[in-house]
């Protein structure tokens, strides 16, 4: 029964360009992605109380994780998106 249906699909790449096709892997993690990535920017702000001297490391570290909740806003207004194109 399943062998039927996964002939009727029609992959949308080509087993010969990528391999992994051909028995049905070709995708991500984008849920566990979007979870880790909250996990480290939140990791990062929690790395700021430490034994710093300067606040070279706190820019960084600030910085970093604003780049990433950056990243993470714009891919959750992207997936919004995605129907409309």
């Amino acid at each position: 029964m399943a062998g039927k249906a996964v002939e009727k699909r029609r992959p949308e790449v080509d087993p010969r360009d990528e391999p992994s096709a051909a028995w049905g892997w070709h995708g991500s993690f984008p849920k566990a992605t979007r979870i880790a990535g909250w996990v480290s920017a939140i990791i990062l702000l929690v790395m700021i109380k430490g034994n710093h001297e300067n606040n070279t490391e706190n820019v960084w570290l600030v910085g970093l994780s604003l780049f990433i909740v950056l990243l993470l806003v714009l891919d959750i207004r992207k997936q919004r998106t995605a129907w409309r194109k």
